[in-house]
């Protein structure tokens, strides 16, 4: 039943896409936290190519022959978790904090709108099976 198996994707999919989104939200959070603390370095979170790579039906996927390899990309969805950057001050000035207090606005009012679009695309999801398990009405 292919159908069923879409469905079920979808909804990992979501859940996964929230948890991320969360993760970035502390991250985000936490350098708001810390713009003014003298020396501390931004991060980042980016997971996008990872789930992008995670969901892709590309039959040519490396394939890890030994057990000491390393996977060039997630096999699948429950091994994606996002990368955490760190960026360092730059420009020597200054007391070396990399936090841009407008950009990191910018990255939560963003990652918030992401976040509801997931929740929304998720309620839309639960509604379906809803009314489907109710015959319709």
């Amino acid at each position: 039943m292919p159908g069923i198996h879409q469905f079920d994707t979808t909804m990992r999919l979501l859940h996964k896409v929230l948890d991320l989104r969360q993760k970035n939200q502390e991250i985000i959070g936490s350098n708001i936290a810390n713009a003014e603390t003298p020396g501390y370095s931004a991060q980042t979170f980016s997971f996008e190519q990872q789930l992008h790579s995670a969901l892709s039906d590309n039959d040519l996927r490396a394939v890890v022959t030994q057990p000491n390899h390393i996977p060039l990309a997630p096999a699948s969805l429950d091994q994606v978790s996002g990368t955490v950057t760190t960026t360092r001050d730059a420009t020597g000035i200054g007391d070396e904090n990399s936090v841009s207090v407008d950009q990191e606005m910018v990255n939560l009012s963003q990652n918030q709108i992401l976040y509801e679009a997931a929740v929304t695309m998720l309620n839309k999801k639960l509604a379906m099976v809803k009314y489907t398990v109710n015959g319709g009405a």
